[in-house]
């Protein structure tokens, strides 16, 4: 795949004149302004007659990252997108920053600028992009990406595209995630040869060794070993719940599931009693972190397993083998510490279920406003042509790679002129969340070998571990309304239940989780059910 990707860069030529046909000029319903085109005239400043150059403006985000020599806007790869796509096609590429802490705001005040909008913006979150839509301020691009994005649209996949369609129609193109696996668990192994256990393979042989930990103290942690890391962040506690949740209709997982933010939850789906139930016991028992519910954002998590006090946890797939991350900074602390990635919470059908992320990252948009619509496809075409995308996110073989079985492998000891070549490579590449090889296994290990050595093979366990037995999210074709309307709220909610039923009294579980229930559904729960209920129907007719 990437050496026929690499003859097709040497077989380039300069594609021909844009002839372009004009996309209407509404802008914002909620803002005004703006500008107009006629409907089925000719952009002057593309037609085959014509020599004047078109600007086609793209936002990019400004991290406040560049290296010396080198800004946002004028970089090696701003100039590589100017010198094989903008100069051969008579376009001048403007690159329009936007400071990424400020993203949705910052995409707010553009938008409403109506013709000051760059001609290609994008975001993160799937309520602006609706909104967007919704309110008209989106161009439709169903027929302009069939003429001008043959080969976008076989990159992104109908899989990918669908997240970008509002009732049947494209108004955003979401890039595509090239991994798409969430979790991992890992366990002390050390621990577990000290004791001469096995490596758990279920949940119930998980807590024989929690308790078998907590009892026998293989760490020598002077009684403050913690059998079972958590916090309230979604990477610990969401394998544990998911694993206890029972098979469903298709029409159960699509109503009852509860969209808060960007993840599937599922506190209404049969089997989340018992998961917190477990979880109730884990905690009354000693062998979870007494502190969890105080740690939103896994710093005291990180703390303890880098102290040693922490036998087994579950996290982000490859986060502990990080380069100075959680494993290195254990074995500085201890030489002899061994962290090994395990699947172990098991459902009753025997299988190791934990959410995936949906195969897609940030919604790429062209505003109504744009009067350089049929550009912006082309340029994102042009994107996922070749191997284009490929050297935008790798660069320049011999220099700064080399291929290993087809997968890049960054030169180390490259100078640093030529490793700042791709300082922006994520934010330039914006067709695709992580690096496309062509191959989602070959994608995989082009994380792999940008780890430390010493943690690749370890690393490679944890991304397999990730992809198996994985519960794809749900999608509407259309936004639920509902969702937005509740959903920061239900979520602060869920997370209230999820640390009163964790560290209620055993005695006290059953009234607790009915009352906690009884409030989720009453501050906008119900009101979720109901319009997703009426959607799967609508859907289905």
């Amino acid at each position: 795949m990437v050496q026929k990707l690499k003859q097709a860069s040497s077989k380039k030529k300069a594609s021909a004149a844009l002839a372009l046909t004009v996309a209407t000029s509404m802008v914002l319903a909620a803002c005004g302004g703006g500008s107009s085109n006629t409907e089925s005239g000719t952009n002057a400043s593309t037609d085959s007659g014509s020599s004047k150059a078109t600007t086609l403006k793209v936002e990019v985000f400004d991290r406040g990252n560049s290296p010396k020599g080198s800004t946002i806007t004028n970089n090696y790869l701003t100039n590589f997108v100017q010198d094989n796509f903008g100069t051969p096609n008579n376009i001048n590429m403007e690159f329009v920053p936007v400071p990424r802490s400020e993203e949705t705001n910052k995409l707010n005040v553009l938008m409403a600028s109506g013709s000051d909008v760059p001609d290609i913006v994008f975001t993160y979150d799937s309520g602006t992009f609706y909104r967007y839509a919704q309110q008209g301020g989106l161009t439709d691009l169903t027929e302009l990406l069939d003429q001008y994005g043959p080969n976008l649209k076989q990159f992104l996949t109908d899989e990918t595209l669908a997240y970008g369609q509002l009732e049947g129609k494209q108004y955003g193109l979401p890039a595509k995630r090239s991994h798409l696996g969430k979790y991992s668990s890992f366990i002390r192994q050390d621990w577990l040869d000290k004791l001469g256990l096995p490596v758990p393979q279920t949940t119930d042989e998980l807590y024989t060794t929690l308790k078998a930990f907590k009892e026998q103290d293989p760490g020598q942690t002077g009684g403050k070993v913690i059998p079972l890391g958590m916090s309230i962040a979604p990477a610990q506690y969401e394998p544990l719940i998911w694993s206890f949740i029972k098979p469903m209709t298709e029409e159960e997982s699509y109503t009852l599931t509860q969209q808060l933010s960007s993840r599937d939850y599922p506190i209404l789906l049969p089997g989340f009693k018992d998961a917190m139930s477990f979880m109730n016991k884990l905690y009354n028992e000693g062998l979870m972190s007494p502190d969890f519910s105080l740690d939103k954002d896994k710093t005291k998590l990180s703390e303890n397993v880098t102290k040693g006090l922490v036998g087994f946890f579950s996290e982000d797939d490859m986060n502990p083998y990080y380069p100075d991350g959680m494993y290195a900074t254990l074995q500085k602390n201890n030489a002899n510490a061994v962290l090994s990635a395990v699947d172990v919470y098991t459902n009753e059908e025997g299988k190791h279920p934990k959410p995936e992320y949906s195969p897609i990252g940030m919604y790429i948009m062209i505003p109504k406003a744009s009067k350089h619509a049929a550009e912006a496809i082309k340029y994102l075409d042009w994107m996922a042509s070749g191997d284009n995308l490929f050297q935008m996110q790798n660069g320049v073989e011999g220099e700064n790679y080399t291929l290993v079985n087809d997968v890049p492998v960054v030169n180390a000891d490259a100078a640093d002129e030529i490793k700042n070549r791709l300082y922006n490579q994520g934010d330039m590449a914006i067709i695709s969340n992580g690096k496309q090889l062509g191959d989602a296994d070959k994608n995989v290990e082009a994380y792999v070998v940008g780890m430390p050595e010493k943690y690749q093979e370890d690393t490679r366990k944890a991304l397999t571990i990730s992809r198996t037995d994985t519960i794809k999210p749900i999608l509407f074709d259309k936004p639920i309304e509902a969702q937005a309307k509740y959903g920061t709220s239900l979520l602060d909610k869920f997370n209230e239940i999820i640390v009163k039923l964790t560290m209620v009294k055993p005695d006290q579980f059953d009234s607790t989780y009915d009352q906690m229930i009884k409030e989720y559904l009453a501050n906008g729960g119900q009101a979720i059910l109901d319009e997703r209920t009426a959607a799967y129907k609508a859907m289905k007719q």
